[in-house]
């Protein structure tokens, strides 16, 4: 608390509220209004008693009951509305010396946004209120707030633009009731009184919005109590600054006309006669500023017509040639689409003719066969036809598949070989670079001090004494060292097992290379030679023996009808199914190595 000389008064409020429920702060707060109105107080009393409020937290004690619920204070509303009027008269006159910035800065802005916060609840309330009673005492106490509100952006010019920007102020100035919109507009006309480029400060958006509202408010009611407040309102926005005029004008081009037409005549016409002077002159200069840009405008673009004209003659022949040039283009390649679609229908049409003269001629071919061939035989040679032709199906779908899948292993094995190559050469540029690197020179360890030799000793004793080594018998060892030799004699053993079939699994693989370098570099069989099957002919002779058997059972599979390769129930006793045909075929062996 402060050293210098307080107020008792003060003192003693802040002591009892210090020592009462948080419930009576309220009622005890509004002593403060009984101390600052004592008519024994000059100016410089009064502001020294604001100053030692503010320094023993009463003021702020005023703003946080604000914030509260208001329906929960004793009085309520008019609890809420006296307190806001305390508030605003311990604000206006306060000088804080003592970090001045949290004051104005956030001190003073909180406690604009309270009061337009009870501001709007009391509206609220005064419109929902159905009893006169009611009604009376709600917009009493709303009178009292914005009141304070004036007087708190009176004292301190600086926060009207504040009260202007706050979307609480527009929500309040937006209403349809005509007391409590009376009551805003009066709020507005003190702040455009204080402060007259107000308007000018605030952002653009807000700005119309309140001109918006007032030119709504004209447009949409007869009440000339509602019709005067509005009008002085737009005259003293008029008569603030002449770019308000020009927007007034521009923005809202039947206003002269409801002014003239509807509030005529209403008991306020030196304020409609003055407004309409105003927007008048505005037009008339508006309408010679414009004739000027007009001309300057016409004159501007007859320059650019000519500029444009003057450069379109001079590219008028290139511009025909390039239009001549397009035209044959287009054309050639018109004739050119027409051309190739005729070629079409032509090809088409040879390729249908074709197509039918070789079915008539399979038809005649057949005729002449069924001719030829006994009736009893007829049956037996369509059935080896169809075999014949399932039999080229299936040998083209067979060679289609095997060519695909062909190169595709071909694909990926050179992938292989690529990627080990690129590996095989990584391998030994590290190990080239591993040789060639200097090794470092031997640095002999330091030997240790007396001190550390017998601090080691020390911790080799202790664990000695913690962990005793167990003694054990000449038998117990001996079992232990045949169990250990027998173990090493297991793990030799399966290690040399190990290795053949790491031999075996090399051998292999390097036999399974050999084998797909051999395919891959076989020639076609167009292009293949008796000195070519010795490379795929086997020595052994039971190798040999079961290749011819696997062949031999293929070739009787092929020959079968078609309708014995439906399906399982059609398979007679010597026939080997698929199954067993690829099993026999995979265990053969190429270039004779197993």
């Amino acid at each position: 608390f402060p050293m210098a000389a307080t107020d008792p008064q003060v003192l003693a409020l802040a002591a009892q509220i210090t020592e009462s429920r948080e419930q009576d702060i309220p009622l005890l707060l509004l002593k403060l209004k009984g101390i600052l109105s004592s008519p024994s107080l000059g100016c410089e009393e009064s502001n020294k008693i604001k100053q030692d409020m503010y320094d023993y937290g009463l003021t702020q004690y005023c703003l946080l009951v604000l914030k509260q619920d208001h329906s929960q204070l004793h009085g309520a509303w008019a609890t809420a509305a006296q307190l806001a009027e305390i508030l605003s008269h311990c604000c206006v006159g306060l000088e804080v010396k003592e970090d001045p910035e949290e004051f104005y800065r956030k001190f003073l802005p909180s406690v604009i946004d309270s009061l337009l916060v009870l501001g709007k609840r009391l509206q609220a309330r005064f419109i929902r209120a159905i009893k006169d009673k009611e009604k009376q005492d709600f917009l009493h106490w709303f009178q009292i707030v914005t009141d304070a509100i004036c007087w708190l952006f009176g004292g301190h010019i600086q926060l009207a633009a504040r009260v202007l920007q706050n979307d609480r102020f527009l929500q309040l100035l937006i209403t349809d009731d005509v007391e409590t919109a009376i009551i805003m507009m009066s709020v507005l006309h003190n702040i455009l009184r204080i402060n007259s480029s107000v308007l000018l400060q605030v952002e653009e958006e807000t700005l119309h919005s309140v001109l918006d509202e007032l030119v709504y408010k004209l447009s949409s009611t007869t009440n000339p109590a509602v019709g005067s407040a509005a009008t002085k309102l737009l005259l003293l926005v008029a008569k603030s600054c002449k770019q308000l005029v020009q927007l007034l004008t521009a923005r809202y081009k039947g206003l002269k006309g409801l002014l003239s037409k509807q509030w005529t005549g209403k008991g306020f016409d030196r304020e409609v006669n003055q407004l309409l002077d105003l927007l008048y002159l505005e037009q008339s200069s508006g309408k010679g500023e414009m004739q000027k840009q007009h001309e300057a405008a016409c004159i501007i673009q007859a320059a650019w017509r000519g500029f444009q004209t003057r450069r379109r003659l001079k590219k008028l022949p290139q511009a025909v040639v390039t239009l001549q040039r397009s035209f044959r283009a287009k054309r050639e390649q018109e004739l050119q689409h027409l051309t190739k679609q005729k070629e079409d229908e032509a090809l088409k049409l040879q390729m249908q003719l074709q197509r039918q003269r070789a079915m008539r001629l399979f038809h005649e071919r057949q005729l002449a066969l069924l001719e030829v061939v006994h009736a009893s035989q007829v049956n037996k040679y369509m059935q080896e036809m169809e075999e014949k032709s399932a039999l080229t199906i299936q040998r083209f779908w067979r060679g289609h598949r095997a060519r695909k899948i062909f190169h595709q292993q071909k694909q990926s094995l050179k992938e292989y070989k690529a990627a080990v190559i690129i590996q095989r050469a990584a391998c030994k540029f590290l190990e080239k670079r591993r040789r060639r690197r200097p090794l470092s020179p031997w640095k002999e360890p330091k030997g240790l001090t007396d001190e550390q030799r017998l601090a080691l000793q020390q911790k080799v004793d202790d664990y000695i004494k913690l962990h005793p080594a167990s003694q054990m018998s000449e038998e117990r060892s001996k079992e232990l060292h045949m169990q250990a030799q027998a173990k090493l004699a297991q793990f030799l053993l399966r290690n040399r097992l190990d290795q053949r079939a790491a031999q075996r699994r090399e051998a292999l693989l390097a036999q399974v290379n050999t084998d797909v370098e051999l395919l891959m570099n076989a020639p076609g069989l167009a292009e293949t030679t008796e000195k070519d099957f010795g490379a795929f002919m086997s020595r052994s002779i039971p190798v040999a023996t079961k290749a011819r058997q696997a062949h031999d059972t293929m070739l009787k599979y092929t020959r079968w009808p078609w309708w014995k390769k439906l399906g399982d129930e059609f398979m007679e006793g010597d026939v080997i199914p698929d199954d067993a045909i690829n099993t026999e075929l995979e265990t053969l062996f190429i270039g004779g190595r197993k």
